[in-house]
């Protein structure tokens, strides 16, 4: 995986789909780690979105030009295709809105780039099946602290794209650090898409 860390293959999956020069907008940005990543590796510009007080700060010393918000407020402050790819890493299954949110990334951006834990990874299948949540390095929450409020599997997700009219452009599925062909409904863990509008 070219020196890429299993923590990272979904950062090098994404930075396959960011041209070189690119203004992106990474919603719930975290730390920032994934926008330095990406202006490291692809040269990028733009701005992260975060609302924890401590990430937004870890950005700063990221060097990551961050803004405060709630994404659950939307992105007004954002104009009309502003950027060349919004990204959502991690965070669709933790929106309470995850239909207008993506509507969001596809006005304020070209396209879109999600990542999310896949539910209808058979680890996760059979720990419901023994009549447990799941916990994983993908869903590492108990219950009850959870953030997460939407889980999906890619099934559900490309339903969702299908019904809107959201053009699915790639789709890339790992376990472990490593692609998933065979059967990745059952055997992702982790769904990474890039899409744009039908």
């Amino acid at each position: 995986m070219n020196g890429i860390s299993i923590d990272r293959a979904d950062f090098a999956a994404i930075a396959q789909w960011v041209k070189a020069g690119a203004r992106v907008l990474d919603l719930g940005c975290g730390d920032g780690a994934l926008f330095k990543y990406l202006a490291r590796e692809r040269d990028i510009s733009g701005y992260g979105v975060e609302i924890d007080d401590a990430n937004v700060l870890a950005c700063v010393k990221n060097g990551v030009n961050v803004v405060q918000r709630n994404l659950e407020q939307g992105l007004r402050e954002f104009e009309d295709q502003s950027f060349d790819y919004v990204i959502l890493s991690q965070t669709l299954q933790a929106m309470r809105n995850g239909e207008r949110i993506i509507k969001e990334m596809l006005r304020v951006g070209r396209e879109g780039i999600v990542t999310f834990p896949n539910f209808g990874y058979w680890r996760n299948r059979l720990h419901v099946l023994c009549g447990h949540m799941p916990v994983s390095e993908n869903l590492p929450y108990q219950w009850f602290d959870t953030p997460n409020i939407h889980l999906c599997t890619l099934d559900d997700f490309e339903r969702f794209c299908d019904e809107r009219r959201i053009r699915i452009l790639e789709r890339k599925v790992l376990t472990d650090g490593a692609s998933v062909n065979v059967l990745p409904n059952l055997r992702g863990a982790l769904a990474i898409y890039h899409f744009g509008p039908g």
